[in-house]
């Protein structure tokens, strides 16, 4: 195997929050597992991983009945696959795989565990649309990006609104359905009451209620053609700012823009809150605050979760202050990273506030991940954004009340990389680790030490996902 086919540090954090349980009120697991075994309920976990054999690239699920220790190979072992961008442990009961295919839809498979402990693979398959961020929704796994409205909103210009695309998995049913793009209440353009189009970032369920990190984009040419009372466009452009509105297409990738657009928000001092009353994102409450920026962080065209909620029902909102990489000084944040708050079953922030900055020389973080109670897992950069050439290659864990942040120990002095997001179990948060000199293992790491211990190996190139899986049969 090519040992040199590993995660680099930024592509191994591609697309957020994935491996934790979700929750649900499911009580029918596994309606369609198989098997000859016992017929008592059996549990595994269940490692995805990425190898280069003999040339091909080669995507295995392989099982464990432990991560703390041992090892496991993929060699004429486990279930091969077309592998997935995402993988998706539904409770312990179902995992799916997403998949990002650029600008495009992607494949959606989905597994579970059978009366034998083997993963088997369900019957149904459907193409998703392109998605920037994903979460749950009681049995609903939902995708959303944001891209162009029914073309019939157009205006005079022939310029069509940006609205929030959204894809519902019904997980149990095996269904897939989307949102009706007709409904105006699905429109991205000035959600948040500043002309801006916005993206969601992170979709997490409380209660009944789903909230998610409204992003600012700035303004489409639908928006920057906007009229004011007087019948002028450009009725939410900054005054100042009219240069920054693009005069021809250009760019590539995540970073295109097109004509008449004000690319990148005018509002970097801000971060916004959207909280839905359900999953249509229909009806929505929107808190604000200027302690923090916006809460995503960014990779390419993903935008990673920093929305989540701790033991006591807190949401916490985490901000790397990405907008200081902003080219442009109107459109970089002055603030630091931060940590502020929303209290359980309120829908506006209270006074708490944490610059995690303060504690880092200056650092930020590309991702955060909750483990336990007021613990949360974040990935931190090795230098300040203000400096070239920073990249992703510390973990530390955040303590929430006492506003701590402690550096992980016990790591191998050979990181380059870590997977794409841990599993939590009986509060401690299992971790891909990618080393330079040798195979990648699974490292447990216990958030009131901040200590990580070396558990399984893999004998593999990648570990892209792990999580549990649990057969149990129908009463």
């Amino acid at each position: 195997m090519n040992k040199n086919y590993l995660f680099q540090i930024m592509a191994a954090s591609l697309l957020t929050c994935g491996m934790f349980t979700a929750c649900s009120d499911n009580d029918d697991p596994n309606p369609n597992g198989s098997g000859n075994g016992t017929g008592e309920s059996v549990s595994r976990y269940v490692i995805a991983t990425t190898s280069t054999i003999s040339g091909n690239e080669s995507h295995t699920l392989v099982t464990s009945e432990t991560l703390t220790e041992g090892s496991v190979t993929v060699e004429n072992n486990g279930l091969t696959n077309d592998g997935a961008t995402q993988w998706v442990y539904f409770n312990d009961d179902y995992l799916y795989g997403l998949t990002y295919n650029q600008g495009n839809g992607g494949t959606t498979v989905s597994f579970i565990l059978n009366s034998n402990a083997n993963v088997e693979k369900r019957s149904i398959e459907y193409t998703i649309r392109r998605f920037t961020t994903y979460g749950t929704y009681n049995d609903y796994i939902m995708t959303t990006s944001t891209g162009d409205g029914p073309t019939e909103w157009n205006d005079e210009n022939g310029y069509t609104p940006q609205s929030i695309l959204v894809s519902y998995l019904d997980v149990v049913g095996q269904t897939h359905s989307t949102n009706n793009t007709t409904d105006k209440a699905y429109l991205s353009e000035n959600f948040l009451g500043n002309g801006e189009y916005v993206t969601l970032a992170g979709l997490l369920q409380q209660g009944d209620k789903l909230f998610s990190a409204a992003i600012p984009m700035g303004l489409s040419p639908y928006g920057t053609m906007q009229k004011d009372e007087n019948g002028n466009p450009h009725k939410w452009v900054v005054p100042g700012n009219e240069d920054l509105i693009k005069t021809e297409n250009g760019g590539s990738n995540s970073s295109s823009y097109k004509k008449d657009q004000l690319q990148w928000t005018q509002y970097p001092d801000s971060c916004w809150v959207a909280i839905f009353d359900d999953e249509t994102l229909t009806t929505k409450t929107i808190a604000r605050t200027n302690k923090i920026s916006y809460a995503a962080g960014r990779f390419k065209s993903q935008y990673y979760q920093m929305i989540w909620a701790a033991g006591n029902g807190d949401v916490y909102v985490f901000s790397p202050s990405y907008a200081k990489t902003m080219t442009d000084q109107r459109q970089q944040t002055t603030l630091p990273a931060g940590v502020v708050r929303i209290p359980a079953g309120a829908t506006d922030f209270d006074d708490y506030y944490c610059n995690i900055e303060a504690q880092t020389d200056g650092k930020s973080f590309l991702r955060v991940w909750p483990i336990a109670d007021d613990y949360f897992l974040m990935l931190m950069y090795d230098r300040p954004f203000s400096e070239s050439g920073y990249s992703a290659t510390e973990l530390a864990i955040f303590k929430a009340e006492d506003q701590t942040l402690t550096y992980v120990t016990g790591l191998p002095s050979t990181v380059s990389g870590f997977g794409n997001t841990p599993y939590v179990e009986d509060g401690v948060a299992y971790v891909a680790v990618t080393v330079t000199d040798g195979n990648p293992a699974i490292y447990a790491i216990n958030p009131q030490t901040a200590t990580a211990t070396k558990g399984l190996e893999v004998d593999a190139d990648q570990i892209t996902g792990v999580g549990k899986l649990t057969y149990t049969p129908a009463e």
